[in-house]
């Protein structure tokens, strides 16, 4: 692997959070890897992550890492789980990718009101939630809820799911006539998946259309997404574990971003392998050249220095969950800008692995390749719009007001 699993390691960065239950898990996804690898170029060809794999992560419990004790989860602490996203991108950010995007929704589903966890985990607490939460639904309201239709893109892994988390926009509940974003949770039969999956990169992350047409949705069925008050998060009632009252931001980008530090970690491991044994055409030796020296050495500090940044910003997350101390905006600005920058930077040092593989560096038969238009699809994702938020942080510290509606 590309860098140190300090957690492992007893008395480096060891953390509370790393519970024996925890420690198991991230050994269990550690141990899956080598398979994931070799299932990667299959994946990428078939267009989605194959159902053995999601299976396996299924049977290993690593999407009930956040969700509710009572539904048979181990309700951890999120940093177990982006640790565990990052060593399954070690070997397939594909399927570190709809990990994160599916497993996160195990923690927003406690957040509805109780009927709603009882409809999706009621008889079955395996089931998994897709989502796509661009706010393009229209809703109109009826007796007991919404008749909901839209079409929203960019689904991953919604194949593997029969719920789904959908975006609209409803008017507030102070009467002020202001609009805001709300999710809307709907079962596979409501839904219908638009197969047009075709980009550069997280190819196998099946990430199609979702079409609704005039779906009834009941009101138990949504959530106030950006409404942190009790009020705003009823599922708080049956779940008042402290992991429930982080802000969904905070947890959300997370899953988006996280994927690419293992992902490099993957390229850097595949790299110095390569490297170690690759003698050119013209006769030159990889290791011994000084770009793919440097090239190396700057992509593993950067992945040391996200992770550390990772768990020291959610450490100060989990304080405040804890304690109920609101985290100044400037500070959840900042921490929103180091998440978004995440993909950019790893696409940086990737690019540079990739340049220092030389030409026969870009056959598809070299594992960074793929990586290398994996992160580059994920600086596609709205949340890792590193430029953007990093100028809405800016913004504020140059006293301006905050125009991030999700801050």
């Amino acid at each position: 692997m590309g860098s140190i699993d300090k957690d492992l390691i007893p008395g480096v960065l060891a953390e509370d959070y790393m519970t024996p239950e925890a420690v198991e898990l991230l050994a269990r996804a550690r141990a899956m890897v080598p398979r994931l690898a070799e299932r990667a170029f299959d994946a990428e060809q078939a267009g989605r992550v194959s159902p053995e794999t999601v299976a396996e992560i299924s049977d290993a419990g690593l999407f009930r890492v956040l969700q509710p004790k009572r539904f048979g989860g181990y309700e951890l602490d999120p940093r177990v789980f982006y640790r565990i996203q990052m060593t399954l991108a070690e070997g397939c950010m594909s399927t570190a990718w709809i990990y994160g995007v599916i497993g996160v929704h195990n923690w927003q589903l406690p957040l509805f009101p109780e009927q709603a966890q009882q409809d999706v985990w009621g008889k079955d607490t395996s089931v998994r939630i897709a989502s796509t939460y661009m706010p393009t639904g229209k809703a109109e309201p009826v007796e007991g809820g919404y008749r909901f239709s839209g079409r929203w893109g960019f689904s991953s892994g919604s194949e593997h799911c029969d719920w789904i988390f959908l975006g609209g926009l409803l008017p507030k509940k102070d009467g002020s006539g202001a609009l805001e974003h709300v999710t809307f949770l709907l079962p596979k039969a409501d839904f219908r998946i638009e197969h047009n999956w075709d980009v550069l990169g997280l190819r196998a992350t099946g990430s199609h259309d979702i079409v609704v047409d005039g779906a009834f949705v009941p009101e138990h069925r949504t959530q106030r997404t950006n409404d942190h008050s009790d009020a705003g998060c009823p599922g708080r009632q049956t779940n008042p574990g402290w992991v429930y009252r982080i802000p969904f931001t905070q947890v959300f980008q997370r899953a988006v971003s996280s994927a690419c530090i293992g992902a490099l970690d993957g390229a850097i491991a595949h790299f110095r392998e390569r490297a170690a044994a690759h003698v050119g055409k013209h006769g030159a030796k990889t290791a011994e050249d000084v770009n793919a020296q440097q090239a190396v050495s700057e992509a593993m500090m950067a992945t040391d220095q996200l992770k550390l940044v990772l768990l020291r910003n959610y450490a100060r997350i989990v304080e405040c969950a804890k304690t109920g101390e609101a985290m100044p905006v400037e500070e959840r600005l900042l921490q929103r800008a180091q998440a978004s920058q995440v993909p950019k930077l790893c696409a940086a040092m990737v690019a540079e692995l990739m340049r220092a593989c030389a030409a026969s560096g870009t056959y598809r038969t070299n594992p960074i390749e793929r990586v290398f238009r994996d992160i580059h699809q994920s600086r596609a994702h709205i949340a890792n719009n590193a430029d953007a938020y990093s100028r809405a942080h800016g913004a504020v510290m140059l006293g301006l007001p905050n125009a991030d509606p999700y801050i």
